[in-house]
């Protein structure tokens, strides 16, 4: 068993290395970015993100393909998820005005894998949205000129026909994205101007479409001649619903940029609430419009509303539609040039990813490396890939993001906030023993393991209690969680509560469908998981939590993020399972990066490998509460060196 020791410590060691958790900076404010950033700037950002490819593009192909005329509906249950995943974000942004969003608050509170995982995710979100958008834009800008282009590609240079791959290289999707690239390049405030032109047309040409098509609208088309309001019932509206993320993604661009914003505590969630509001009404009417214009089964996927327009007689009306979302597309690719370069900055800058993407350009302040690497690569996935499947595979890391986001909120306001004991500076004399009955503002401190147990027999009803410590009202019926150190049963509960969604929710996608349940099994197990979910939250909301009046947090937690991750779960299981192998794959292709490179080059590491002694002291602050802390010691300073034989010397020391 002795020789087997080693190897346990080795492990419990490398599990460590794997969870441990981003070090922020005293000023969080400092940075290498133009902070040149206003609420109305970051409020279009993302508008600009949102309003676009989803609302030109999905709509059609959604009412069309998966929930008919109740697309309206599956844009009503994902904006509501979204919501609940944008205040998550609201907060964090707030909180950690850092670039790097998803990747980052997960970072800070739940461990370095997962954060690397997570930002390898949002890298492939961005780069197949900004693919999929520049498709749907040269898509648009070719039914303007009657297919000409698209059949010119087909004559001279041919078709393909592989799974999953376009029919014809799409050049001018690529071109468009190069050229957004060398926009984006000159600086974020160039970026924001140019963003500001775009949303200002995409927002007059929603305005045009709105008051047309309500004009035009006919309510025979939702009637059941032509199919009804819901033809694929039920499980097309969540299908469609799970489809439908892929337009609320844009709001992740806001907190992405709170580095860049000149008062991210007010600014960053400010901009959220607005532009998904006004985002996801846009998706409703518009939706309402397209649906009662023309059948929906008649749609055209690919411009679904220029086509509506051309189909009731009015050309004029469809080009001016087309051109009008040639611009919202614009926005939806300025947005996520503007975010990806900054995410793979932030993996950069913590060591995570390749060093030479950290680099910051010093006159436009922008990571120009970046800007240009994933530039490039998008506009060779906008050559060869198709919409849908970029789509699909959108998705899923979307709702990935959002759902350790969610996680990420539950663990970090129920932990305890950092305060560090500073060490005594050299030469000074160490502070007298406490005394009894302090005063306040005073410390007690203590060097062994042995006095810290000591304070178990304390009077609990005067003490304060810190987060992460179980509720005074729930002590008497849970005293054996009392042991455990603050945060860690929040912790534990975390996982069993997102163990028991996933269970939950995979027993409601497969549970008649593909595992043919037994209706007694099936709902003894609905029961079971149910109830291991509502156990674990009830757990969490025993403890004390967080509350910070200075920046906004998200209300009633720890239910809104739970909320939120049954619902991510939940559209995530229903998604294909050719988009789940093409996940698991490209999750391979990130371990093998953060394992080869990221997790010998993390920053944490470097600190770790210091070379520091640490000496632990349990402070006991006036309200009673104990905290663990680690200081650095200082090296005894050594005495001059003395003449290396010494008769006397060498007596003393052997008498003693």
């Amino acid at each position: 068993m002795a020789r087997w020791l080693p190897r346990s410590v080795h492990l419990a060691r490398f599990c460590q290395k794997l969870n441990r958790v981003k070090t922020l900076e005293d000023d969080m404010m400092e940075t290498s970015f133009n902070r040149c950033l206003s609420t109305i700037d970051l409020t279009l950002l993302g508008i600009g993100g949102m309003v676009g490819s989803g609302l030109y593009v999905l709509t059609g192909t959604v009412a069309k393909e998966i929930a008919g005329p109740a697309v309206i509906v599956s844009f009503i249950i994902a904006g509501f998820a979204s919501l609940l995943a944008a205040l998550c974000y609201a907060e964090f942004g707030a909180r950690v005005p850092k670039t790097g969003s998803a990747y980052m608050f997960t970072y800070v509170s739940v461990g370095e894998i997962w954060a690397f995982l997570i930002g390898w995710n949002v890298l492939l979100e961005y780069m197949i949205g900004g693919a999929a958008v520049a498709r749907a834009w040269s898509g648009y800008l070719d039914s303007i000129f009657n297919h000409k282009i698209k059949n010119f590609t087909e004559t001279h240079v041919g078709t393909w026909q592989v799974p999953f791959l376009a029919h014809y290289p799409d050049f001018l999707a690529a071109a468009i994205l190069l050229v957004a690239t060398a926009f984006i390049s000159f600086g974020a405030r160039v970026s924001s101007w140019l963003n500001h032109i775009f949303s200002a047309v995409s927002m007059g040409v929603i305005l045009f479409i709105l008051v047309m098509g309500f004009i035009l609208a006919q309510p025979k088309n939702w009637s059941a001649q032509e199919g009804g309001f819901a033809p694929y019932g039920l499980s097309g509206i969540m299908a469609g619903t799970a489809t439908c993320f892929y337009a609320f993604v844009g709001f992740d661009v806001i907190a992405a940029s709170s580095e860049e914003a000149r008062n991210p505590q007010r600014a960053v969630p400010r901009a959220i609430a607005f532009s998904l509001g006004l985002a996801t009404g846009a998706y409703i009417l518009v939706s309402v419009v397209l649906t009662l214009m023309v059948p929906w089964h008649t749609l055209d996927p690919d411009s679904a509303l220029a086509d509506a327009f051309y189909r009731r007689g009015y050309s004029w009306a469809g080009f001016l539609v087309a051109a009008g979302s040639i611009c919202a597309m614009n926005t939806v690719l300025l947005s996520n040039l503007f975010s990806l370069p900054r995410i793979v900055y932030a993996m950069a800058e913590d060591g995570l990813f390749f060093q030479v993407f950290s680099r910051v350009h010093p006159h436009t302040q922008v990571p120009v490396v970046g800007i240009v690497v994933f530039g490039l690569l998008m506009a060779l996935l906008a050559l060869v890939f198709d919409l849908e499947a970029l789509v699909q595979f959108l998705s899923i890391g979307t709702l990935l993001a959002y759902t350790f986001v969610a996680a990420s909120i539950i663990v970090l306001r129920f932990q305890q906030q950092k305060v560090d004991v500073p060490a005594p500076a050299a030469g000074a004399q160490p502070s007298p023993e406490p005394q009894e009955g302090p005063s306040a503002g005073e410390l007690k401190e203590y060097e062994s393991f042995s006095d810290k147990l000591q304070l178990v027999d304390r009077d609990k009803s005067k003490e304060h209690r810190e987060p992460g410590q179980l509720k005074a009202a729930f002590e008497p019926y849970l005293e054996f969680l009392s042991d455990f150190y603050p945060g860690e049963v929040v912790t534990v509960a975390v996982v069993t509560l997102m163990v028991s969604a996933v269970c939950l929710c995979s027993i409601l996608v497969f549970g008649n469908t593909h595992l043919h349940l037994p209706t007694w099994s099936y709902s003894l197990l609905l029961v079971l998981f149910s109830l291991g979910f509502l156990l674990s939250l009830l757990l969490i909301w025993a403890h004390e939590q967080q509350h910070n009046t200075q920046t906004f947090q998200i209300p009633l937690v720890p239910l809104s993020p739970a909320l939120s991750i049954v619902l991510n779960v939940y559209l995530m299981l229903k998604l294909s399972y050719m988009t789940w192998l093409r996940f698991a794959i490209w999750l391979l292709l990130g371990l093998l990066v953060y394992f080869g490179y990221g997790i010998w080059h993390s920053k944490e590491n470097v600190r770790e490998r210091g070379p520091q002694r640490l000496s632990a002291r349990y402070v006991v602050f006036p309200s009673g509460s104990l905290q663990e802390r680690l200081q650095t010691v200082q090296p005894p300073a050594q005495p001059p060196a003395q003449p290396p034989a010494q008769p006397t010397y060498d007596t003393a020391d052997s008498q003693r």
